[in-house]
Parts: C-alpha cells; sequence; structure tokens
C-alpha cells in the first residue's frame, strides 16, 4: 500500500492527545469490557488506512473502555489481511479497517480470497481524499486541454507513474484514457516515494497525486496541478478546476476508506459502530486534522458505503476490462 495515501504518522496520531475526552455510553451487545477490539488493517503502518484505524481505536478504547489493537496484515494488495478479516468470527470483535482498493482487487485478480459485497457488512465510510492530475514543467502544458492536445499529437510519448499496477492513481489515469481517448505510457513503481521523486525530478510527465502530497510541490515549481479527479474543488486547492468542469463527465476517482464487518455480524452491532464512528466523525477536531491532510470525514449509514462498494465494483471492473489491465 502507499504510503501517499494518507499523510504524515506524526501529524495523525499527534491529535489524538488532543481529541475531545469523549463519553463512554456502553458496548456493542454481547461483548464484554475485558475483550479485546481488533481493527484488521491489510496494508503496513503509516499508510491511510492503518492511522484512520488507530483514530477510530483510541476513540473507541475511550468510548468503551475497551482493548482496542490495531493488527497490521499487510501483503497481495491488500488480499491476505483482509481474507483474515472476512474470516474472523463475526462476533463484533474483528473489524476491517481498509481503502478502495478493497473493491478494485476483485477485479484485477482472476482469483481474489474474499468477495467485497459478500464478504463483509458495511459500517461506515471513513473518509475520503482529493487526487490531483499532474504534470512536470518540462512537457511545457499549463492547462488540461494542453494537456490531451500534446497526448494526441505524440501518442505514447507522454510517461506516467502510479505507485503500482491496480493501485487507484494506475486506475484514475487509465479511466482518463479511455474517457478523454488518448495514449500515455504507464510507468509502474514499487511505491509512491519513487514514483513522486521521478515526478519531481523529470523523469516521468504526469501522475494523479492525493492533493496533500501535490501542494507543496505545485508550490516549490516542480509539479504543476491541472486538475482535480473529485466531483467538487478541493478547497485547499480552490482556483484548480474538476476534471468535470473541463468536459470529462462523470469523473469521480476519489480515494475512500471504510470499516467493515464480517458477514454474519448482527445488525445490532454493525449499528452501534455507525452509531459510535459517526459520533467521532462528527468531531470538529477530528474533522480538522483530517481537512488540513486534504481528507474529507464522511460518516452515514451502513447503506451508503454498501451503495458505494456495489457502483465501484462495476464501474472499475469495465475500466480493467476495457484497458485490459492486469495486477501482474
Amino acid at each position: 500500500m502507499p504510503a501517499s495515501y494518507m499523510p504524515s504518522r506524526r501529524t495523525m496520531l499527534g491529535m489524538l492527545t488532543a481529541a475531545f475526552a469523549p463519553t463512554r455510553h456502553g458496548l456493542a451487545q454481547g461483548l464484554s469490557s475485558q475483550q479485546t477490539i481488533r481493527l484488521d488493517v491489510p496494508f503496513t503502518a503509516g499508510t491511510g488506512p492503518d492511522l484512520l484505524a488507530r483514530i477510530l481505536g483510541e476513540e473507541l478504547r475511550q468510548r468503551w473502555n475497551q482493548p482496542v489493537i490495531v493488527e497490521n496484515k499487510p501483503g497481495a494488495s491488500g488480499n491476505i489481511g483482509t481474507q483474515a478479516a472476512a474470516r474472523a468470527a463475526p462476533d463484533g470483535q474483528t473489524l476491517l479497517v481498509t481503502v478502495n482498493t478493497f473493491v478494485m482487487n476483485a477485479s484485477l485478480y482472476r482469483l481474489i480470497p474474499y468477495d467485497p459485497q459478500t464478504s463483509f457488512v458495511p459500517i461506515v465510510e471513513i473518509a475520503t481524499g482529493v487526487l490531483a492530475l499532474v504534470v512536470h514543467p518540462s512537457i511545457n502544458v499549463s492547462s488540461f486541454p494542453d494537456l490531451i492536445a500534446f497526448a494526441r499529437n505524440k501518442p505514447g510519448e507522454i510517461n506516467y507513474a502510479s505507485p503500482g499496477r491496480g493501485t487507484p492513481q494506475h486506475l484514475a489515469m487509465e479511466l482518463l484514457k479511455l474517457t478523454a481517448q488518448v495514449n500515455l505510457t504507464h510507468i509502474p513503481y514499487a511505491g509512491s516515494a519513487g514514483a513522486v521523486k521521478d515526478l519531481a525530478g523529470g523523469h516521468v510527465s504526469a501522475m494523479f497525486l492525493p492533493i496533500h502530497t501535490a501542494l507543496p510541490l505545485a508550490q516549490s515549481g516542480n509539479i504543476r496541478i491541472l486538475a482535480v479527479g473529485s466531483q467538487t474543488r478541493a478547497h485547499q486547492a480552490a482556483q484548480v478546476p474538476t476534471l468535470a468542469e473541463l468536459g470529462v463527465t462523470d469523473f469521480d476517482v476519489d480515494l475512500w476508506y471504510g470499516a467493515l464487518a464480517p458477514a454474519g455480524t448482527p445488525k445490532d452491532i454493525v449499528d452501534r459502530y455507525n452509531t459510535v464512528f459517526n459520533e467521532i466523525l462528527a468531531q470538529p477536531n477530528i474533522r480538522a486534522a483530517l481537512d488540513k491532510q486534504g481528507l474529507v470525514a464522511q460518516g452515514g449509514p451502513p447503506e451508503r458505503l454498501a451503495g458505494l462498494i456495489a457502483k465501484d465494483r462495476l464501474r472499475w471492473a469495465k475500466v480493467v476490462k476495457d484497458a485490459e489491465i492486469t495486477a501482474e
């Protein structure tokens, strides 16, 4: 999981000590105060799902006076940890905290050890993050129409980076290629660090980046931000248009993060978790901390996340098929 899915660990974890003192209002029915809640994260420490799990976990510990631990189980683009969570007992003691590769993997891999819609019960959409379309100044384009004109005049000459095959950044660019009918050459990296370094150095020409990563690079002149891939403008960069404003219709490639329980988890337990997570995400200090990092706290009923999973599964399956993408 590329580290760029979320900002600095120090920044996000530091805010936990400043969180509002929560009210302890009881546990999920059927759990004793001595039982440990496990938040399974199918990626390494310091990634977006890991940091969000630690924020939610600390709040749960304080509110329910119950032990909560975050277990990182990385590997196979999140498939290993996700499978472990799917196989856990549906008793409310184990939850999955993940990112939207959870849905994308179902189309990328021929065999996958879980089903995004039947192996889990959605609890809540935690947050979303804006992806920005950026270029290196060396290709001498200053707007999205310039980029498209360049790409059409010189098919395949523009190289774009991603943190790896099948990542949201990769699929976002492939969706853009299909929609705008242009040919760009994909250069996959083993994570974000090398990709961002080579982009800033001009070794690759374009990329989708989280807005919090793109802004300082743009301010220093290393890259240019052409557009954002969200439905609305990012308030951190309100002057940057959305791709929809520029004529790319039905284009929404936000990163999203969610919490889910193993299939069969009783509805009353799911509802209690949904209630407490919504309370946490509504706290002004939590929202402000996420906002500073280019993230928007979400929340809402479980059905909202279920609908997002169903919609994204169909959409990314089509992109993967049409662009002939494989995970290898």
